[in-house]
């Protein structure tokens, strides 16, 4: 499992978000208090962040745990963005592919994370896996179920889906192919934020000002802070968040 924070809003120093509350992502990498898999999150880390001007995110991204790395924590200082991406993982299989496995993945203007695990992987997405162009499958940037998620939502958006449909969509699919699995997905593309709950903690905090957060669990213990129902999309901008049922697939 993992935990990720997307945030939209007026110019933020990244560790106002990722260090410095008290149960901020930072925090979370070795004490989370929602997680409902896993209990470390030491397996590598990233944040994805907008400069103005600029409509591709800068990365930063390693395969060792948050808390040790002192170019995150100078980064995080210095760094100012209205909209970030970010997460601490817990691998299902530590240590392969590196950094190369951690998120945010990156496209263009979008950031992607994935919070879960797909059951029955990698069998269980074999047929599924076969609808892909092969270059999608050849260009994988990992050897993870997350990036193959990535790759599911980033072919959905080449073919003219939305972002909000493409998330939803590929959630279904994979839970339709591998019942069981747990689909927390979040994607940015600066302006607005998508993301699913689907098996694990998620939570959002939208207010005044045009502030908006989505995350896996609250960084602190703001009273607007409101938990996002299992098996539901949402979709967010600086001053809305929609929430959208996701209905459970039939056998």
């Amino acid at each position: 499992m993992c935990r990720h924070i997307a945030y939209l809003g007026p110019p933020v120093a990244l560790g106002d978000l990722l260090v410095s509350p008290p149960h901020a992502l930072v925090r979370q990498s070795w004490e989370p208090r929602h997680q409902r898999n896993g209990t470390v999150n030491a397996d590598g880390f990233g944040v994805g962040w907008y400069a103005e001007g600029d409509p591709a995110p800068g990365r930063y991204r390693r395969s060792g745990p948050v808390w040790g790395d002192e170019t995150f924590a100078d980064l995080a200082r210095v760094v100012r963005s209205t909209a970030l991406l970010a997460a601490v993982r817990d691998a299902t299989w530590a240590g392969a592919d590196g950094e190369a496995a951690a998120a945010p993945f990156a496209e263009g203007p979008l950031l992607f994370s994935h919070n879960g695990a797909v059951h029955g992987w990698p069998g269980s997405l074999a047929p599924l896996a076969g609808t892909l162009p092969p270059g999608a499958l050849l260009s994988l940037a990992a050897r993870s179920d997350s990036a193959l998620i990535w790759a599911f939502v980033l072919h959905r958006i080449t073919m003219g889906d939305d972002i909000s449909r493409a998330v939803a969509d590929t959630v279904l699919d994979i839970a339709a192919a591998a019942p069981g699995s747990r689909l927390n997905l979040l994607l940015t593309d600066g302006s607005a934020v998508v993301a699913s709950a689907w098996g694990d903690s998620l939570w959002y905090l939208d207010k005044p000002g045009g502030r908006t957060v989505v995350a896996s669990e609250p960084y602190d213990d703001d009273l607007y802070w409101r938990e996002v129902p299992d098996r539901t999309l949402l979709a967010a901008t600086r001053t809305d968040v929609l929430l959208t049922p996701l209905k459970e697939p039939t056998a």
